[in-house]
């Protein structure tokens, strides 16, 4: 999901992507290992640098090293597109990414389409021919942007889409204050687009612009705001008692995080889609809240929620 740098060079990808190797722990077989075999086979494993992604990495890390795999790590690379730019010149072999910044970001399309199964086919296919990334399968989880407010308070003004957030900001302004980055403040999918799209506009001494870390604390204390943007999938919505107002009208683009890889390591190696698709298929909202939030709020280390979420699962021996 969103932040997207100015493209760099793939020199200073190579760079920057090196000083974030890594070995790794060991993984012993599990589930994942059972029929797939990666022995002999080195990869290199990329993320993104914020939370969700550096535990997207270690997962992917010890997934593949349970089933044989050598893995290298350059987990943590500065933004989207170094981070694609590192895939696709060939610095790493994988990365998590979403549907919804591949087709608005690397395929330059402009209308997101809201239906996930219908986003996740055009961007695969689409990537695929165009770029030669093969995409596998989606996770459910939606790492998008929300409007969250604390659930008591949800409750207490009778908020149950996005459609009565609208009502509210028309009738008592003050009751629907909210909470913005300055990044969300200006884009089109975000605060401009949602007031056009729900037919709504909250006078400005009703915003406050803050830092994005500090929306969280802020919706959960009600000041200065009730409301507040957030990304549905961060692991401070569970632990502050937010809930994300269902989004009735799908505003929102779709953000499904999916594993790709370049289309000729994916080739050599198809056993990687049986690795890595049923991790996909665990992987909701409420368990990267969960995930994110060992990490956010208990400062455990990705590496360490990712083993212990595997080994939970069985994915990964003990």
């Amino acid at each position: 999901m969103r932040k997207l740098p100015i493209a760099v060079s793939v020199a200073a990808v190579a760079l920057t992507a090196g000083c974030f190797s890594s070995s790794g722990a060991d993984a012993k077989a599990g589930s994942l290992a059972k029929g797939n075999s990666l022995d002999g086979v080195t990869l290199t494993v990329g993320s993104k640098e914020f939370t969700e992604q550096l535990v997207l990495c270690q997962v992917t890390a010890l997934a593949l090293r349970s089933a044989g795999a050598t893995v290298n790590e350059k987990c943590g690379l500065q933004g989207s597109n170094t981070t694609r730019a590192a895939l696709t010149s060939g610095s790493i072999d994988m990365y998590w990414e979403y549907t919804g910044t591949a087709w608005i970001n690397f395929l330059k399309e402009t209308e997101p389409i809201g239906d996930p199964a219908k986003q996740y086919k055009e961007v695969a296919e689409q990537d695929l021919a165009k770029n030669k990334v093969k995409w596998l399968d989606a996770a459910p989880a939606n790492n998008t942007y929300a409007l969250a407010v604390k659930t008591t308070t949800m409750q207490q003004l009778g908020v149950k889409s996005l459609s009565d957030y609208a009502k509210l900001a028309k009738s008592d302004a003050s009751k629907a204050s909210t909470c913005v980055a300055s990044e969300f403040a200006g884009r089109s999918d975000g605060w401009p687009g949602l007031q056009k799209a729900y037919g709504f506009t909250l006078p400005k001494a009703s915003v406050a612009t803050l830092a994005e870390g500090a929306i969280y604390d802020a919706i959960g204390k009600g000041k200065p705001c009730n409301f507040g943007e957030v990304a549905t999938t961060d692991g401070r919505i569970k632990a502050l008692g937010l809930t994300p107002v269902p989004d009735d009208k799908s505003f929102f683009p779709v953000y499904n995080p999916a594993l790709t890889v370049r289309a000729s390591v994916y080739e050599k190696n198809p056993a990687i889609a049986k690795i890595a698709n049923p991790i996909a298929a665990a992987l909701t909202d409420s368990v990267l809240q969960d995930l994110n939030g060992e990490v956010d709020i208990k400062g455990k280390q990705a590496s360490e929620v990712a083993e212990t979420w595997l080994q939970s699962k069985g994915f990964i021996g003990k």
